[in-house]
C-alpha cells in the first residue's frame, strides 16, 4: 500500500511539473493591438503622443455635497420638548457632515414651537430648540461658529391651524444656509 501511495504522490508532483512547464511564462503579459481610428484621432489631446488610445468612457465630475444639499434639513419635537429624538438623528448627522465637508458654510438654526403657550414661553422653548440641535451638530464636528441658533416662538407657523397634526408641524427647528 506505502508503494502505491508513493508512486501516486511521484505522478502527482509530475503532473504539476509538466503543468508548469506548459510553455506560458508568468512575466508574459497579453497585449491588444489596436490600429488608430478617426474616432482616436479626434478624441482629445489627453493622451496624445504616447501611443495609448483612447477611452470612449465619459468623465464625470460628482460632487461629494450634491446629495447632501437637498437632505432633509427639519427636526421635529415633542410637546413641550426639546429633545432631539433619534429618529432625526440622521437629519442632524447629515447637516453636520455637510457643514464638516465646507468650513466656510454657515446656517442658522431656527426654533419653532406651536401656538400654546404665553409668547415668551415660546420664545424660550424655541431657542432651547434650536440650542438642541445646535449642541449636538458641534458635538459631531461642526465648529461653533458656523451655526447659529435662533428662535422664532410661535410666530412662523409650518402650517396654520389648531389641532395636533399642525401643532407637530409647528414643534420644529429648522437648518437654514445663511
Amino acid at each position: 500500500m506505502k508503494a502505491f501511495r508513493g508512486g501516486l504522490s511521484a505522478l502527482a508532483v509530475a503532473a504539476l511539473l509538466a503543468g508548469c512547464a506548459s510553455g506560458v511564462k508568468l512575466n508574459d503579459t497579453p497585449v491588444e493591438t489596436r490600429t488608430p481610428t478617426a474616432a482616436d484621432a479626434n478624441a482629445g489631446a489627453a493622451g496624445a503622443g504616447n501611443g495609448a488610445a483612447q477611452s470612449q468612457v465619459t468623465t464625470v465630475n460628482v460632487d461629494p455635497n450634491a446629495a447632501l444639499a437637498n437632505a432633509p434639513r427639519v427636526v421635529y419635537f415633542d410637546f413641550d420638548s426639546f429633545v432631539v429624538k433619534d429618529e432625526y438623528r440622521s437629519v442632524v448627522e447629515t447637516q453636520a457632515k455637510r457643514l464638516n465637508a465646507d468650513k466656510s458654510k454657515r446656517v442658522s438654526v431656527e426654533g419653532h414651537t406651536d401656538e400654546r403657550g404665553g409668547r415668551e414661553y415660546n420664545l424660550a422653548l424655541g431657542q432651547k430648540r434650536a440650542e438642541a440641535v445646535t449642541r449636538a451638530m458641534t458635538l459631531l464636528g461642526v465648529s461653533a461658529n458656523q451655526v447659529e441658533p435662533v428662535s422664532f416662538g410661535e410666530e412662523r407657523p409650518a402650517v396654520q391651524g389648531s389641532d395636533e397634526a399642525a401643532f407637530a408641524k409647528n414643534r420644529r427647528a429648522e437648518i437654514k444656509d445663511r
